[in-house]
């Protein structure tokens, strides 16, 4: 089993100094083995979208070439082999969606990764990747697989909720669950295949729509106008266990959650996330509530999604509230970095619905200290966690 009580942080490769891999991911590893840590969230490393996001990405199997720390580095025709057949499932589509040099580019990638991954292994450190449930409309994989996806009259969006009247249209193109289920789930398969290709443990973004989704006309102003739909359940899960054993999965269970989000969750017995940033709001079986935390569970201080607790909390000590997380009875504790520096509000990974600024916070060279390290191993120790 994958989940003990440890602790992590989430820090995306871009948010190196240099923002991509080489010397400085490896020094992070280093870094992340003195504080104690054992695991290191990566959030997605597939190519970005015209805002930096690789949530809205041109494919869901690809790495983005521009992580690398050689990007001229020679790959030979073997190696090119090699990976074209490990990968045949995605990597010809890849190619005639992205050029001749693609392939090149992700054997590269697979070259650097593992040697990084292999790094961090030895150092106890293991790697936390992310799934975002939606692909871009015109993105490779919609365009390889077009009887996957429902025609476009509807797309994928959030209902309205406390935090957004008029709901989230994102504008993605919905699956045909139906068509899905009947070659047998094979593209999510080969999906969360090649995520484990990567790293060691995954986060299912939008969980929920795996129990049920909501619809938003193609034509509609807002998500307003939208309505529920049956996800597929417990299926393409339980079909991706047959082919792939068992499933290390962190379900995103943020947001509109309803029972049968739960039922879905805890039958599959996926841990779910909490976040101290809401850890004050009423009521009192607000699942964020350190009372109400639960063993198997992530705990997280923020998301790349939220302010930083600096800036959420600006009249209060933002390292209490790190102790707060690493003391919840969740098993796994996930810091990003921006909390461990008490970064305020400048230091926000991603601002859903605003375009632009998102997608470009950096450390800055040495500002991750070894007395950063030793503070927040000493506080994870006294929570059992290191």
């Amino acid at each position: 089993m994958w989940l003990t009580r440890t602790y992590g942080i989430n820090l995306h490769p871009t948010s190196l100094p240099g923002g991509r891999l080489g010397p400085e991911a490896y020094a992070f590893v280093d870094w992340l083995a003195s504080a104690g840590c054992r695991f290191w969230q990566v959030l997605p490393l597939n190519p970005p979208d015209e805002y930096g996001s690789p949530y809205s990405s041109a494919s869901a199997f690809a790495a983005w070439s521009g992580l690398l720390a050689d990007p001229g580095a020679s790959v030979g025709r073997s190696e090119l082999r090699r990976f074209e057949r490990a990968n045949e499932f995605w990597s010809g589509d890849w190619v005639d969606f992205a050029g001749s040099g693609a392939l090149a580019d992700q054997v590269r990638f697979q070259r650097e990764w593992s040697s990084l991954r292999s790094y961090a292994v030895e150092r106890g450190v293991r790697l936390i990747g992310d799934v975002p449930i939606y692909v871009a409309g015109s993105s490779c994989d919609h365009l390889a697989h077009p009887s996957i996806f429902l025609p476009d009259d509807f797309v994928a969006g959030a209902p309205p909720d406390p935090l957004s009247d008029l709901g989230q249209k994102w504008g993605n193109p919905l699956y045909d669950w139906g068509a899905l289920e009947q070659n047998g789930y094979r593209w999510w398969i080969e999906r969360m295949r090649r995520t484990l290709d990567l790293v060691d443990v995954f986060r299912i973004d939008h969980f929920r729509g795996f129990a049920g989704y909501w619809a938003v006309p193609a034509a509609a102003e807002t998500a307003r106008d939208g309505h529920w739909e049956r996800g597929p359940g417990a299926a393409v899960f339980r079909a991706a266990e047959r082919a792939l054993g068992e499933l290390p999965v962190i379900a995103e269970d943020l947001g509109l959650i309803t029972p049968d989000v739960i039922e879905l969750r805890d039958g599959l017995g996926f841990p779910g996330m909490a976040v101290i940033l809401w850890a004050f709001d009423e009521p009192a079986d607000n699942p964020h509530r350190l009372e109400n935390h639960r063993t198997r569970q992530v705990v997280y201080t923020s998301t790349h999604d939220t302010n930083t607790l600096a800036g959420h909390f600006p009249d209060e000590p933002v390292w209490p509230l790190v102790e707060l997380a690493l003391s919840s009875k969740a098993d796994l504790a996930m810091i990003p970095a921006q909390d461990v520096l008490e970064l305020g509000s400048e230091a926000q990974m991603n601002r859903p619905g605003e375009l632009g600024g998102n997608w470009c916070w950096r450390l800055e060279h040495g500002q991750l200290t070894s007395d950063a390290a030793a503070r927040l191993r000493a506080s994870a120790e006294a929570a059992g966690r290191a």
